[in-house]
């Protein structure tokens, strides 16, 4: 549906593109048109859209100014095709997704199964990527729906679901910490541990804990991959550290333990559902999330009464 000028979708192409040569390549032109319709678009603006820069084009304030707008345009475009293939008869559209690794196991298998047999002409793409990128992947338009653990508020965002979930260690079941209905970091500390990289919500959450403690850590790893610590608990190699998102399979079959850690309480890793705000939502992306926020929601009822169940 290209109801709008071309400069725009080339404008919005380069911009995430980050050059003229590869945005009309994504695009399937020649460069040189792609060229012309941005400096016609700088001349109706009277100011440069792009930085030249040795790393590519980067966007000028005016060009943010812009940005902003070319998003609003395209997605409540997508809002549009997506209606308008509902009225034609079955729900259509695409859902584009940038989520926390730890989700992908079973949270967002089981909702995207679940929208399959509702929706099986809509397309869903999925990104993992860090909780801190998340924000700028729906900011920027690259996602519609992000799912991350631990965000501060962001006026860019709309939050849609919020649920919370325990942070613990994470060993195999013949470690003897697997005994323990708690624990605390510093007991952890005398088996060889696996930390998360800054980039990931839970090194941010064990930060303050890890300040009071006497004595200084050694990490064996530190990983960015929660799957890949998960892997390396379940080896022997250490103990890592996570919520029980994603653990299922690995703890009703004995393989891995998680125990919650206590810190003069819990340690909550908030998850949570979020689109940019201000944003009519296409249909189908409105289904996804609520499914999304139904499957989160479930899993924390689950925990809640896990809990429950091991303090009885």
């Amino acid at each position: 549906m290209r109801i709008h000028s071309a400069a725009i979708h080339y404008f919005d192409a380069v911009r995430r593109a980050g050059s003229i040569r590869e945005a009309a390549r994504r695009l399937n032109v020649a460069s040189s048109a792609v060229n012309r319709q941005i400096l016609k678009l700088e001349q109706e603006v009277g100011s440069p859209l792009f930085d030249r820069t040795p790393a590519g084009l980067k966007l000028t304030a005016s060009g943010e100014a812009l940005a902003r707008h070319v998003i609003a345009v395209l997605q409540d475009l997508e809002r549009a095709r997506s209606d308008i293939g509902t009225l034609k008869g079955g729900q259509a559209g695409q859902v584009r997704i940038a989520a926390v690794e730890g989700v992908c196991g079973e949270i967002l298998p089981e909702a995207i199964g679940r929208m399959r047999e509702l929706a099986p002409r809509v397309t869903i793409t999925v990104e993992t990527m860090g909780s801190f990128a998340i924000p700028t992947a729906i900011a920027e338009g690259l996602s519609d729906i992000g799912i991350a653990f631990a965000l501060r508020r962001n006026n860019d965002l709309h939050q849609v679901a919020l649920s919370r979930f325990r942070l613990g260690a994470v060993v195999r079941s013949d470690h003897p910490i697997a005994a323990k209905s708690t624990t605390s970091l510093g007991a952890c500390l005398n088996s060889p541990i696996i930390l998360a990289t800054p980039d990931l919500s839970i090194n941010q959450l064990l930060a303050p804990e890890l300040a009071r403690i006497s004595r200084v850590p050694e990490p064996v790893i530190m990983s960015s991959s929660i799957e890949l610590m998960r892997e390396l608990a379940l080896r022997g190699v250490g103990i890592s550290f996570q919520t029980r998102i994603g653990l299922a399979s690995a703890i009703s079959s004995g393989a891995l333990v998680h125990v919650p850690l206590d810190a003069k309480g819990p340690i909550w890793s908030d998850l949570g559902v979020y689109v940019r705000a201000g944003r009519a939502l296409p249909s189908a992306v409105d289904r996804f999330v609520q499914i999304l926020t139904e499957e989160i929601t479930r899993r924390a009822a689950e925990e809640d009464r896990a809990q429950g169940a091991s303090r009885a």
